[in-house]
């Protein structure tokens, strides 16, 4: 990349928070416009950036303590460091919110920054999410994002004729094109290949389902393969060998990076299945009448008892709960 922008990636973090001067946006967007590999840059950064902004919508982190927990981080590791290249200029917090807002970044993402500076050269690196999902970005630029209580596993540094990694749970990729290089996702018993494209992958005990939204995602399980196009979805039964393909006919399964509930004549099955999920409990619809009723709304950052009477006046149902339970009737 050619790093001719000085302090690149602080200037940037400027730009994308609108704090730069008139000189520094016009040096950004000449740098942005003098090669690919500047663009390609800015284009994952601006990704991280953005998706970071979704998963923080419900975070409570602190920029300043955030900040010193970054210096911290930072002091730590130039005491283990042996470095030839001349100390950092020190910058005072206080003339700085943007790089305060950059440090609530870092800790926002997660634990891979911590990866990348403990990690050796051939070593494996796994990043899990916690509570909430985790975006983080692999060693060839693409994106990840982790649903809650999901790991992925991958090389420090990618090398061979191909880019390996495992995961365990649920992930949207946004896989950097590398035609050389395929990159080969194992999940349970199941191998997702691309070259470049995106798409989400959900495993668990029963089965694995792949949802394409952009390019050609091959799935296989033993000898069997299949290749999945934009809109459809590949599902692999725990119990089978061969793959089957489905339509994919909602984006029920963005929720975790949107942070919202999408529903275009969705059936009311599929939406309750979501919920569930998403909020730790068990909805049962009682009614086989209301199970495929079409629901169309759209539910962005609302709480689960929003979601619950919203259906209850758009179905005419009766909600009861009862502990963990949720009857729909």
């Amino acid at each position: 990349m050619n790093r001719n922008l000085e302090n690149t990636d602080d200037v940037l973090v400027k730009y994308l928070l609108g704090e730069a001067t008139e000189t520094e946006q016009a040096n950004v967007e000449q740098w942005i416009a003098a090669g690919d590999e500047n663009k390609r840059y800015y284009n994952h950064f601006k990704l991280i950036w953005d998706q970071s902004k979704l998963l923080a919508a419900d975070s409570n982190v602190d920029e300043n303590e955030a900040w010193d927990r970054f210096l911290q981080k930072v002091e730590k590791e130039e005491r283990h460091e042996v470095s030839t290249q001349p100390a950092a200029q020190k910058i005072p917090l206080g003339k700085t919110n943007w790089l305060r807002a950059a440090a609530a970044l870092i800790i926002l993402l997660g634990c891979t920054a911590v990866y990348y500076f403990t990690a050796g050269t051939g070593s494996t690196i796994t990043t899990q999410a916690g509570s909430t999902a985790l975006a983080t970005t692999l060693p060839d630029g693409s994106l990840v994002t982790l649903n809650r209580n999901s790991s992925i596993t991958y090389p420090a540094k990618f090398s061979g004729s191909t880019r390996h990694v495992v995961l365990k749970g649920e992930a949207f990729f946004n896989v950097t094109p590398d035609k050389a290089h395929p990159f080969i996702i194992d999940a349970d018993a199941s191998s997702i290949k691309v070259v470049g494209t995106s798409f989400n992958v959900k495993s668990n005990d029963d089965k694995t389902e792949v949802v394409v939204e952009t390019g050609i995602v091959e799935v296989a399980k033993k000898q069997f393969a299949i290749r999945v196009n934009p809109h459809q979805k590949a599902i692999v039964l725990k119990k089978e060998d061969r793959p089957v393909m489905e339509n994919s006919t909602d984006v029920l399964y963005n929720y975790y990076r949107t942070k919202e509930f999408v529903c275009d004549h969705t059936p009311l099955y599929k939406l309750t299945d979501i919920l569930s999920e998403a909020f730790d409990v068990h909805i049962v619809i009682a009614s086989a009448a209301l199970r495929d009723l079409p629901v169309s709304s759209t539910y962005h950052e609302q709480s689960l008892n929003a979601i619950l009477e919203n259906i209850r006046l758009l179905t005419g149902a009766t909600v009861e709960k009862n502990g963990n339970e949720i009857i729909i009737k």
